[in-house]
């Protein structure tokens, strides 16, 4: 996989939505979705030999944040040392102010949003873009030095596009989404509301989950199950909230309470990036048991509701379960927050003992409730 070690950019990258080495990416989206937040992340804190940033098409600011910040920008290397990311790093500078000339000359090393002089077909892009960005990501994949000592290796080629007004249907991402097998859909909204990563978890994909399977069956058998159900989750939120703008949340039975909340928890509290030191990295580890702890407070509040017990004739009700377990519900929205710096085992400890916590306090309120 791709292990992008930076916080929320680790939890919806490698658990949500994963990449691998030598895979196809595409991350379109207009001007302050994040595009270029994404590209300095993936450069700092994944893990290839060599990063080659292209900015082909891109605005001069862009570019010139691009070459102020990146050498400023140190990774942690394997045996605990820091070291510039500009020595594993490559800059392309190619704005959109130059001669097309001058970007054509890119398209050998970077995407291409570009325009050339031929007759325009479809909104003023060559008749062969399809084919064009097909030879371009074909050559992502494992890769073989044939010269020298031998070597094998991959190439993985992120594309992030521009879009003038975050339109999924222009005809260069219409191109590239029939080619690559990884799609962020950045949203405008979420970008809006200072939600970032901005990728929208109802359009965004993997085709890679399937090619990852053995990995998570052998890192956690539980963990895809647990995606699928904090998916379905996000899913049935968004077919809740069209009930809820037409009559409001209080019609709504207690199992659609719990998931709207559950839900909250998990766009707020997980796939979106606090500015706190803290979340400024995130293990794999630790995004499989934030979603586990998440996933199973759905479960557990689901099924006391289901249970409909009576306390002093009132229903149980999600308001009457989180006003009764407000300490570990407090819990379970601070996990982003657990300090990585205390070590992978002391964090795994503090999340299996909320895990315990959250069954004890459950049976605790069911049976104050009998």
């Amino acid at each position: 996989m791709i292990l992008a070690r930076s916080g929320a950019f680790k939890r919806v990258l490698d658990a949500f939505f994963p990449s691998v080495l030598g895979g196809t990416c595409a991350i379109p989206g207009a001007y302050g979705f994040g595009k270029t937040a994404i590209s300095q992340a993936l450069s700092k804190y994944s893990n290839p030999n060599t990063v080659v940033n292209v900015g082909c098409g891109e605005r001069g600011n862009e570019m010139a944040e691009v070459l102020m910040d990146f050498p400023q920008l140190t990774m942690t290397l394997p045996d605990g040392r820091e070291e510039s990311v500009m020595k594993r790093t490559t800059l392309v500078a190619n704005t959109s102010n130059m001669p097309v000339a001058a970007r054509e000359a890119s398209i050998y090393t970077g995407y291409f949003p570009c325009i050339k002089a031929e007759m325009p077909a479809h909104s003023g892009y060559p008749a062969y873009l399809a084919a064009c960005l097909a030879s371009f990501y074909e050559h992502a994949g494992k890769v073989k030095c044939l010269s020298g000592p031998e070597r094998t290796g991959s190439v993985t080629i992120v594309g992030a596009v521009s879009l003038p007004g975050g339109d999924f249907s222009d005809p260069v991402t219409s191109a590239t989404l029939s080619v690559v097998q990884f799609f962020w859909g950045l949203d405008k909204k979420l970008a809006q509301r200072k939600h970032f990563p901005s990728a929208n978890w109802l359009i965004s994909y993997s085709k890679y989950s399937s090619a990852l399977e053995s990995f998570y069956d052998q890192f956690d058998s539980d963990f895809i199950d647990i995606r699928t159900k904090a998916r379905e989750v996000l899913q049935r939120e968004d077919d809740l909230n069209e009930i809820v703008q037409l009559v409001g949340k209080d019609v709504l039975a207690e199992s659609d309470k719990i998931t709207l909340e559950t839900a909250k928890l998990l766009r707020e509290d997980y796939l979106a990036l606090h500015k706190r030191l803290y979340d400024k990295s995130c293990s794999f580890n630790k995004s499989v048991w934030m979603m586990r702890n998440i996933i199973h407070f759905y479960n557990l509040a689901n099924q006391g509701a289901e249970r409909g017990a009576v306390m002093d004739g009132q229903k149980i009700t999600y308001s009457l379960i989180k006003h009764r377990l407000g300490d570990i519900f407090y819990r379970l929205v601070s996990q982003k927050f657990e300090d990585p710096g205390e070590g992978e085992e002391a964090l795994v400890g503090k999340f299996k003992k909320l895990h315990e916590d959250l069954t004890a306090g459950f049976r605790n309120h069911e049976d104050e409730t009998r």
